[in-house]
């Protein structure tokens, strides 16, 4: 296979690669999404992250129809990193994509699911231990970083769930081949430092001589002034250089040379015989290691490879559950046969940190979510027209549900506290773009329209159509683009102030309203979360007024918003502010 075949990779970057990697290690590391090898070759994070996805899921990237609905899955990739417990768990995170069938999405939630569940159980002690043993990893390290953290995790205790592989491995053998893999970390066949006491004890010893050799006319001075006769320089130097080196005494003499025409010649042959002599016990040494630390290593290759396998997976489980946890997600339920999302106290993650979120009840298309009857949306509406208060969280409830969508379709647990989800090929997520122009109204036709036209399995969920043309036009766009979503049997959401335009809508599609509720004491805008179904929505623009009036500390400006305030209704301001004063 050649490496421009993989979507993104062009002669350059192909170059780039080949000379890097070459082209099968290239290929290997596009298979198995390995983002740091492609980042070390030259190419960027964005970049080989957006290769990897495609590589690895590009059957189901299409559902990311439009730039909106890729934002959001970006944003949860970036959230869920944030959970990562090493680098290369964030990397596999970057890249996990939508996936194809619903047997595929429901192996990921199991596997998600029982990590959550294993880590959620564990004790708090236990989950230190655990995030220790991770934060030595690094997976550069290669084999030796994963077969010390798998010893690592082994020694936490923490066996149950998701951490099963690692009670498989053979300890001892994971032993000798840390022993092996840290004696061959310098690279190549040079066995490093600390493999073999002998070794080291030898490279030590030739060192020594060496730096003898080296300096030999001063080693012929500190000998003569250790000899009072010259029969006694031989005994001398043997001394000297057993001093200096810790060498036996047998071995330095066997090294003198039998004859010499001076001192200097005498020691350096001397030292020159003993030097090649050790570095030939040292070669021969290293290669009795090496043949033992290969053996080792062999014996235990598939308890290295298992290691190797456990630790990514660990991290990556363990990442996820996190994840899951932290923001208490729940496993979506999938429906055959039915058009529809739904969901019960659903909360938008980007808002997960704001005191005093309302969760939100909502439902498209035909579902058996159980909810509370007071105010449960309709089932067999597969299209909705969402109204209400400015400030009322319409956008937020359209990009919760892009949320569940996706992350379900990703194999991931959902932010609600129960969902039905119905399978689509596209989402198509048009947030308000406060531009009025031709061109945008005709890019945005073309991002929206297309897919919508393509499968009548879509998930169409458009704000403020209206913000991007005048609104005549936009009303009867936007009626159009309803119509359409009900011809196609898709599932839509339509955030609009233009309810009242609209009439009369399609049979199976409804208008849902979200209210304004009035202001507080501290003249804050009260707003109920939850829409309202099949009733408009008001934007209620007498509070807003009324806490302008308020809050203007000039005479000149004040005088201002109540000339407002009559145009919207002097009595309904008024009241506002009285009910605001006394509310308590």
């Amino acid at each position: 296979m050649r490496l421009e075949e993989y979507w993104g990779i062009g002669p350059k970057t192909s170059d780039l690669l080949s000379e890097a990697l070459g082209v099968e290690r290239a290929i290997e590391a596009i298979e198995s999404a390995d983002t740091r090898t492609l980042t070390a070759a030259g190419l960027s994070r964005g970049r080989a992250t957006r290769i990897l996805r495609r590589a690895t899921g590009a059957e189901s990237m299409d559902l990311l129809a439009t730039r909106d609905t890729r934002d959001v899955y970006k944003e949860l990739l970036d959230l869920a990193e944030e959970y990562a417990v090493t680098a290369d768990a964030a990397d596999r995170i970057r890249v996990l994509t939508p996936l194809p069938t619903r047997e595929e999405m429901e192996s990921r939630l199991d596997d998600v699911l029982e990590a959550r569940d294993t880590w959620a159980d564990l004790p708090d002690a236990d989950r230190e231990a655990v995030i220790d043993a991770f934060d030595g990893y690094d997976a550069e390290g290669g084999e030796l970083a994963a077969v010390e953290t798998a010893i690592a995790l082994r020694e936490t205790g923490v066996e149950a769930g998701v951490f099963e592989p690692l009670a498989e491995l053979d300890g001892d053998a994971l032993a000798d081949a840390r022993a092996a893999l840290a004696g061959f970390a310098g690279g190549g066949d040079r066995v490093g430092e600390g493999a073999d006491e002998e070794l080291d004890r030898l490279r030590e010893q030739l060192g020594q001589v060496e730096d003898l050799a080296a300096e030999s006319a001063t080693v012929v001075e500190a000998v003569q002034e250790g000899a009072r006769r010259p029969a006694e320089f031989q005994d001398a130097l043997v001394r000297h250089v057993v001093a200096e080196t810790g060498l036996d005494a047998a071995r330095v003499r066997d090294a003198m040379p039998g004859e010499a025409t001076d001192a200097r010649d005498f020691v350096e042959t001397a030292l020159r015989d003993l030097r090649s002599a050790l570095r030939s016990d040292l070669e021969a040494r290293e290669a009795e290691v090496a043949d033992r630390l290969e053996e080792n290593l062999a014996a235990a290759r598939e308890d290295v490879d298992a290691a190797v396998e456990a630790v990514g997976d660990i991290a990556l489980s363990v990442s996820l559950a996190r994840f899951a946890l932290a923001f208490d997600l729940v496993r979506p339920t999938f429906v055959a046969g039915r058009k529809t999302i739904a969901v019960r106290a659903a909360r938008n993650l980007a808002l997960a940190d704001v005191e005093s979120v309302q969760p939100v009840t909502y439902a498209v298309g035909d579902h058996d979510l159980a909810v509370d009857r007071a105010n449960a949306p309709p089932t067999g509406d597969r299209v909705a027209v969402l109204t209400g208060a400015n400030s009322g969280g319409k956008t937020t409830l359209l990009e919760t549900l892009c949320q569940v969508q996706l992350l379900a379709q990703m194999g991931l647990p959902v932010p609600a506290d129960a969902a039905e989800v119905g399978v689509v090929d596209t989402i198509v997520f048009h947030r308000r773009h406060a531009s009025f122009n031709a061109g945008v109204l005709e890019s945005t036709l073309r991002s929206v329209v297309p897919p919508l036209t393509d499968s009548d399995r879509t998930l169409m969920l458009v704000d403020e159509f209206e913000a991007i043309t005048e609104p005549g036009s936009a009303a009867n766009l936007l009626h159009g683009l309803v119509t359409l979503t009900v011809d196609r049997d898709a599932l839509g959401v339509f955030v609009t102030h233009l309810a009242d335009d609209l009439e009369p809508l399609p049979d199976v599609a409804r208008v849902d309203g979200i209210f304004a509720e009035g202001l507080n004491t501290d003249l804050e805008l009260q707003v109920d979360y939850q829409p309202r179904f099949g009733t408009v929505g008001k934007s209620t623009p007498e509070f807003i007024v009324s806490r302008l009036v308020a809050n203007a500390a000039d005479p000149v400006e004040r005088s201002g918003f109540e000339t407002l305030a009559h145009a919207v209704g002097e009595e309904a301001v008024q009241r506002t502010l009285s009910d605001a004063r006394w509310t308590e």
